[in-house]
Formats: C-alpha cells, sequence, structure tokens
C-alpha cells in the first residue's frame, strides 16, 4: 500500500512540477521591462514631477507625431491666448482633414471652447482656428510654437509645421520631448483641467453632441490625468498619458505603434513597471544650504542651496545619502546603486571690507602676519621684563654703595 502511495506522489509531482516552473519564469521575466517588450518604434516614461526617465526605448529617434502635436498647441493657447477670446472660425479652419468638431465657416466660438474641442476631440479645425486667432496664420503660429517649445521645455530634437500633427515631412519630434513638454504643460492646472475631463457637452452651429475624450487610458487604468492619443498614415498610432498614484505621477509616450490597442498596452506596461518599482520623494527643501570642504579667497567654506524643491524617482524601500560634489551640484546615491544629481546655486558671502582693494592679502597670509605679530609682542615684552629687572638692580647696587661710600664717611670723623 505504501509503495503504491510513493509511486501516486511521484506522479503528481511529475504533473505539476512544471506549472511551478513555469510561473517561476514568468515571475523572473516579469522582473524587468525590456524594449522589446514595447510594440511603438519609440517610447520613454519619466517621472513627472523630478524628468527622471525610468524607461526609454529609443528615446531621441524623430518620428511623426500625429495629433499629440495637439499637447503642444493646447498649452501655447493656454498660456498666450485669453480663453474668453470669441474667435471666428475661417474657411481654411473649416475645411481641415481628418478628425474635427465640425466647426462651420463664420461661426464664433470662445478660445476655450476650442481648446477642449482640440484636446478631447482631436480637433483639426479647432487647432486651425486656434493658431488663426493667435498669429494671423498657421505658419507663424508655427514658427511661435517651436520658439516658445524652445525656450519653456529646453526640446530641441522638435520642430512643427502646423498646429494639429496632420502629416509634414518637416513635422517631427522625438518621445523624449514630447514627454518634456507633457511635464510642462501638466504644470498648468487649466489644461491639467481640460485633458482629465472625460465628457463636455458641445453646442455648435453644425454639430450638437457631447465630446467624449479620446484617451481611453482616463476608464481603463486606475490615476489617469490625462493626456492625447494621435494616428495618421505615417505616423502610425501615438500615445502620451499621465499617471498618478499618491504624490508619484508618470508621464509615458509611445510612438509609432502599429495599432491603438498596442499603444495603450505600451504605455500601461511602461506605468505598471514603474510604480511598483519608484516613487516621487523629496530630497532638499527650498533654500536648503549645503557647505562644501572647499574654500574662497578668505578662507570661508564655499555654500550652495536648493533654489526650489527637488526631487527624485526614488527606487522603493532604498535608502539614499546626499553628498556635495566638486562643482557644487547634489549627489544623491541610493542603496542600490541608484544615483541622480541635481544643481545647486552658489551663496554670495558677504564680502570683507579692506581699506584698498589692490592691497588685499590672502586668509593664509593673514595668519602668518597675526602669528609674527604675537611673536614680536611676546618679545618686547620679555626685552621689557629683562630691561626692568636690570634696571631695577643696578638701581638697587647705587643706593648700596651710596650708603657704604656715607658709612665710611661718618668712621673717619
Amino acid at each position: 500500500m505504501r509503495q503504491y502511495l510513493l509511486i501516486f506522489m511521484l506522479s503528481i509531482s511529475v504533473l505539476i512540477l512544471p506549472f511551478f516552473h513555469a510561473n517561476a519564469v514568468v515571475a523572473q521575466a516579469d522582473d524587468s521591462l525590456a524594449p522589446e517588450a514595447i510594440s511603438g518604434a519609440a517610447a520613454i516614461l519619466i517621472d513627472g514631477t523630478s524628468g527622471d526617465p525610468l524607461f526609454a526605448k529609443n528615446p531621441h529617434e524623430r518620428l511623426y507625431p500625429a495629433s499629440i502635436t495637439k499637447i503642444a498647441t493646447g498649452i501655447y493657447a493656454i498660456e498666450n491666448g485669453n480663453l474668453a477670446d470669441v474667435v471666428t472660425v475661417s474657411k481654411r479652419a473649416r475645411n481641415e482633414e481628418g478628425t474635427r468638431v465640425y466647426l462651420a465657416e463664420g461661426e464664433r466660438v470662445t478660445l476655450e471652447k476650442l481648446v477642449y474641442g482640440l484636446l478631447m476631440n482631436s480637433g483639426n479645425d479647432a487647432a486651425t482656428a486656434i493658431a488663426e486667432h493667435l498669429a494671423g496664420s498657421v505658419e507663424q503660429f508655427s514658427e511661435r510654437l517651436n520658439e516658445y517649445l524652445r525656450e519653456k521645455t529646453g526640446v530641441e530634437q522638435t520642430h512643427f509645421t502646423n498646429a494639429h500633427g496632420l502629416h509634414d515631412p518637416a513635422h517631427y519630434t522625438t518621445a523624449a520631448d514630447m514627454a518634456m513638454i507633457t511635464q510642462y504643460a501638466l504644470k498648468n492646472p487649466i489644461f491639467r483641467k481640460i485633458v482629465a475631463t472625460k465628457t463636455y457637452p458641445w453646442e455648435g452651429k453644425e454639430w450638437q453632441t457631447v465630446l467624449v475624450n479620446h484617451n481611453k487610458m482616463l476608464w481603463r487604468y486606475e490615476g489617469t490625468t490625462g493626456v492625447k492619443n494621435g494616428f495618421t498614415d505615417q505616423a502610425r498610432n501615438t500615445l502620451v498619458v499621465s499617471a498618478k498614484r499618491g504624490d508619484t505621477e508618470l508621464i509615458a509616450v509611445t510612438m509609432k505603434a502599429q495599432s491603438s490597442e498596442m499603444a495603450y498596452q505600451d504605455v500601461t506596461k511602461m506605468l505598471d513597471y514603474s510604480f511598483s518599482r519608484y516613487e516621487t520623494q523629496r530630497v532638499a527643501t527650498a533654500g536648503e544650504t549645503f557647505t562644501a570642504e572647499a574654500v574662497d579667497r578668505y578662507g570661508r567654506p564655499l555654500q550652495y542651496y536648493a533654489e526650489h524643491d527637488l526631487y527624485v524617482a526614488a527606487p522603493r524601500g532604498e535608502t539614499y545619502r546626499k553628498t556635495l560634489t566638486a562643482d557644487g551640484q547634489l549627489l544623491i546615491r541610493f542603496s542600490g546603486g541608484t544615483e541622480y544629481l541635481r544643481p545647486l546655486k552658489a551663496k554670495q558671502l558677504p564680502p570683507i571690507q579692506q581699506l584698498r582693494a589692490d592691497q588685499q592679502v590672502p586668509a593664509a597670509s593673514k595668519q602668518q602676519v597675526a602669528k609674527y605679530a604675537i611673536f614680536v609682542i611676546w618679545l618686547a615684552l620679555n626685552a621689557f621684563l629683562v630691561f626692568y629687572l636690570y634696571a631695577r638692580r643696578s638701581r638697587k647696587r647705587q643706593l648700596l654703595r651710596k650708603r657704604y661710600d656715607h658709612s665710611s664717611v661718618d668712621r673717619r670723623f
């Protein structure tokens, strides 16, 4: 009986062992996110607060953005226009190709409503109406937009020729640049509110409906806060998504995915991967001062301070140490080996007043002079003491001699 029971147990073990092994392999494979797991030709995920990149695949490859261009158009319109302005729709705007909010020629619409139509329903006609209102023409708007993006976000591989993202060989960007543009845009509360809006009533001259945000992640993914999807035949599927959990907000970008569903899978994988491994942490508060080992010309230690609060994408469960580099940057080193550098500003110490600027003496020389001065004073005091004792003794001898002379005279008489 025991033999049969042993044979049975061994048989069960042989049958179920592969399943445990398979699960172990899957768990190990999911421990990291390989670029091959992302279908887009280029992708990136950054910490929305610090800007630290947490995953990247060809992040600096120039690609066509399609309608994620409208992220840039939207934030430009919010920051450079008056949302209460009434815009008159032109013939060119009315006849734009692709996705529209069906504006009529001559229709008068507020700039705010156009931005909702732009970012929620991806209206190409709204994009052109915005561009013409703010700059007089799409071409002039594009020039201003490019200059604005370079100045505000620091992008270097982006050049837009229109406000909507319809194909143009000279209209391009990168995944890394789109993440930077989105990070900047999300600092604006109006932009943030619009891209997080799920539905919006639209009462137009030719179209009355309720706009439903094209970004499906607002319904699919917990904590999604925005932002925009896009498609053209040349760009294929592009998608930018922001999501927040606790104090950590992430921004994911995928470009040139072969299907809309693949694009959504890309950003989901990147967000899941990073939320489970990183959290935003503040490593310095505004005004916090750090003292260097180096000294200035007067022998005073150099000091640096944080101009504003400093954040990093911290690996979960790890501790960190802060040190100051020789060039005045804050180095944050985590126990697992991850390192970040954060810029600091040099603190201006109060000047030391002197009689003449051309007679400034280095601090080390001043210390030597002080030592010599003390020595000279000590030597003078000793010389004075010796002289005083010698003079006192001489005077005493003279007094004794006088007394002796007087006593000698008295004895003779």
